[in-house]
């Protein structure tokens, strides 16, 4: 799956409650932590909304890049 913008964010979704609206919310606080704009969120958040649950995990997965944190 491609991704609809080039970012990611810190973040890795293990222990993550599995509901969606919690998996979206989580990548949204982040996001916004991180400096993206209100569009970049809302163009991975309606990607991930336009198909199913598997669908909907995908597309956040492949925006989070978790970073160990001595780098």
């Amino acid at each position: 799956m491609k991704k609809v913008i080039d970012k990611t964010v810190n973040l890795d979704l293990v222990g993550v409650n599995g509901n969606a609206f919690m998996i979206m919310g989580v990548f949204k606080r982040q996001a916004k932590k991180e400096g993206w704009t209100l569009e970049e969120i809302k163009q991975v958040i309606d990607e991930a909304k336009s198909g199913d649950y598997v669908h909907l995990l995908a597309t956040i997965e492949n925006h989070c890049e978790p970073k160990d944190e001595e780098e």
